[in-house]
């Protein structure tokens, strides 16, 4: 009967034969990390889709603070006709109105494509920079990938409100006044 007895002193004071996970708990702890991954990776992505659509309304309203000083400075109280006209530098101060990284057509930034249009005034002569001004203007964001790089949709226009919505502005902001659908944006 002595002989089937385990002695500790025989194989020390650690037996491992004995220790260890079963496959059943390696499962379990795995399909618990993964469960948590997926989780954080959803988070990650809402976070990410916020921080591009604030960072698409600070560009819309750089835009229309910027073709406002173009219009008191530059236009004669008139516009600038696209983006890259607001970032070329005036004769006087060798500065644009708008900055180099959005100054260019069509703008795509921060997963949103932005473009800009207006009704162009000819009889009124060229702006300080060079340019036929425009009357009146709308601006519109749209998101690269919809639901993917943002879920919303931006405009504005000439009365510097900005509007947004879950379908685009693209085919129908007008260049003054309310979008026929969408909301303002807070």
């Amino acid at each position: 009967m002595n002989q089937h007895r385990i002695d500790r002193t025989e194989y020390g004071p650690f037996d491992t034969r004995a220790a260890g996970f079963t496959l059943i708990e390696l499962l379990i702890v795995m399909s618990i990390i993964g469960i948590l991954g997926s989780v954080a990776m959803v988070g990650y992505r809402g976070a990410r889709v916020r921080g591009a659509e604030a960072s698409t309304v600070a560009a819309l309203q750089a835009i229309t603070q910027a073709q406002f000083a173009f219009a008191q400075a530059c236009g004669n109280q008139r516009y600038a006709p696209n983006l890259a006209s607001l970032g070329k530098r005036m004769p006087t101060t060798g500065q644009g109105f708008l900055s180099p990284d959005l100054a260019v057509d069509p703008l795509t930034k921060s997963g949103y494509t932005f473009l800009m249009s207006g009704t162009v005034v000819t009889d009124d002569g060229l702006t300080c920079t060079g340019d036929l001004p425009v009357l009146t203007y709308q601006v519109t964001a749209d998101p690269v990938r919809p639901g993917v790089t943002g879920f919303r949709y931006f405009g504005t226009n000439t009365d510097r409100v900005l509007y947004e919505d879950a379908a685009t502005f693209t085919a129908n902001m007008p260049e003054t006044g309310a979008p026929g659908h969408g909301r303002e944006a807070k």
